[in-house]
């Protein structure tokens, strides 16, 4: 069973839309993962994040792919980078993520409503 939050708890949760600028190798995660930079929009501005999510995805597919993340958590130290927000993305039948981004263009900082 799914612990209950009350609605003011996930309204702190900011969930934005944005577009992929870059995506490289991660030699130096744990587990094999890509760093991306992500473009928000003028008001979140541009985010680096890792992401495991090196089985579905190449680096070239994931330029110009829009995604959703949470832009508001602390920033995380992953290896020698500085995480800056948290992708999102379902877990498929092997326990490997698959991205969730909207179906049609948005505006990048857009927020999940």
């Amino acid at each position: 069973m799914t612990e209950l939050i009350s609605w003011q708890d996930f309204s702190k949760v900011a969930l934005h839309a944005g577009t992929i600028l870059s995506a490289e190798n991660f030699p130096e995660a744990r587990n094999p993962a890509y760093k991306l930079t992500i473009d928000f929009g003028d008001t979140i501005g541009i985010k680096k994040s890792s992401a495991q999510i090196t089985k579905h995805y190449t680096p070239e597919s994931l330029v110009g792919r829009q995604i959703l993340a949470v832009v508001n958590f602390p920033k995380k130290q992953i290896g020698p980078m500085m995480s800056e927000c948290l992708v999102t993305g379902f877990y498929d039948d092997d326990n490997e993520v698959v991205l969730l981004s909207p179906d049609m263009k948005v505006p990048n900082g857009a927020k999940l409503g």
